[in-house]
């Protein structure tokens, strides 16, 4: 069975940063892509980045240049690193794998950008 739970946001101000940690139980971490999620207040949850097993990386335009999503296979753990915060980050992130699977869904880490 896969868990996975998401930790470090925070309410940080506009061109601030974070680093988002999703840590995950179950064999299936190293084999899988996984992707961090976002879901802004009355919106949909979107991806905004991924990453292969292999380590290939892919990023929604919005995020590009400021997000960077790595993983520590041996630590089961896959991070996301966003800089130059901007009000429109605010929302719940997420991980899980891509695609995604819905029972896979965690609690999520709350990222609120704001001055």
């Amino acid at each position: 069975q896969v868990q996975l739970v998401e930790s470090g946001g925070a309410l940080v101000q506009p061109g601030g940063s974070l680093r988002l940690s999703c840590a995950a139980s179950g064999s299936i971490f190293e084999i899988a892509t996984m992707g961090w999620y976002r879901q802004a207040p009355g919106k949909q949850r979107d991806l905004v980045a991924l990453i292969t097993s292999g380590g290939h990386t892919n990023y929604a335009d919005s995020v590009k240049g400021r997000f960077a999503i790595s993983r520590d296979n041996a630590k089961n753990t896959v991070y996301l690193q966003i800089n130059s915060l901007k009000p429109e980050d605010t929302a719940v992130y997420y991980c899980n794998t891509f695609p995604q699977r819905d029972e896979y869904w965690g609690q999520g880490t709350q990222v609120t950008v704001s001055s």
